[in-house]
């Protein structure tokens, strides 16, 4: 048996049109064409596929079951003609992002990407802002998205903003000085965490410090301390503070696409409008 794809679509056109005529103008063929073929398709299977009477048009049960096959057929030969009409862009990227911004912002994107390019390959390195504008410069980063840091050039993704959390016991809240989990020496998350208490009246302390985003939120989930974080990595299991609990507004972070310096690869250059499109 030789179940021709032209003759299925002619099919599936006449089981959503239920009339000949309406789907002869569908796949652009004449009325009698299009009986023709289903005449075809029908010797094919050695079953009627419509119960057909002056008005209407009817599935037989040999039709209901032969659609579902047409459709599911069609599809895959669609998705694999539409995959080898594409050009097949390969490679490799490097692309760069602190813990949260990967875990919050990246999936999505780059599960749209693999399956869209699934001959490139991903590298991708964890580490925050500070450690990776230095590999961005020296090439060894094709991508990074990082916190822009006074003059830092990138194209803006978003700007994020900055949320105080604690442990949902408030182990931490019962303490003065207020201990707090603050990111490296030289972030800008730590620079607008300490210039947002210097404005309040918060009698803190300097408690943990962590390049790790997901180091300070298990130090606030313990209950050791409190922290400020990008809103779009807050964890469930923490509750959210602010000014109606005595902590100050934090400025928001500018998340920027940084490049390294030079002519991108073509890969290099799909990614990078994949995250600008989707990581917004």
């Amino acid at each position: 048996m030789h179940l021709d794809h032209t003759l299925l679509r002619t099919f599936l056109a006449a089981v959503d049109m239920m009339s000949f005529a309406r789907a002869a103008a569908r796949v652009h063929k004449s009325p009698a064409t299009v009986s023709m073929q289903i005449r075809r398709l029908e010797e094919e299977i050695g079953k009627p596929l419509f119960i057909r009477d002056t008005r209407n048009l009817a599935l037989t049960r040999e039709g209901e079951e032969l659609e579902g096959y047409a459709r599911r057929i069609l599809r895959l030969h669609d998705e694999a003609a539409e995959a080898f009409r594409r050009p097949q862009m390969e490679g490799a990227v490097t692309i760069g992002a602190p813990d949260d911004y990967i875990s919050a912002m990246l999936p999505d994107v780059l599960r749209r990407f693999g399956a869209q390019f699934p001959r490139v390959e991903l590298n991708v390195v964890c580490a925050q802002s500070t450690a990776l504008l230095p590999q961005v410069a020296a090439g060894d980063i094709d991508l990074a998205i990082v916190t822009r840091t006074g003059g830092t050039e990138g194209q803006l993704i978003r700007r994020e903003p900055m949320v105080w959390i604690a442990s949902r016991d408030g182990q931490a809240l019962e303490r003065d000085p207020l201990p707090l989990a603050l990111y490296e020496q030289g972030s800008q998350a730590r620079a607008v965490t300490l210039a947002a208490l210097a404005r309040s009246s918060l009698r803190t302390r300097s408690a943990y410090a962590s390049f790790s985003h997901s180091a300070l939120v298990t130090l606030v989930e313990a209950g050791l301390a409190v922290a400020a974080v990008a809103r779009m990595a807050v964890p469930p299991n923490v509750v959210r503070l602010g000014e109606k609990d005595g902590f100050p507004e934090v400025e928001p972070l500018e998340i920027i696409l940084v490049k390294a310096k030079g002519t991108g690869s073509a890969a290099s250059e799909a990614l990078a409008t994949a995250i600008l499109e989707g990581a917004r």
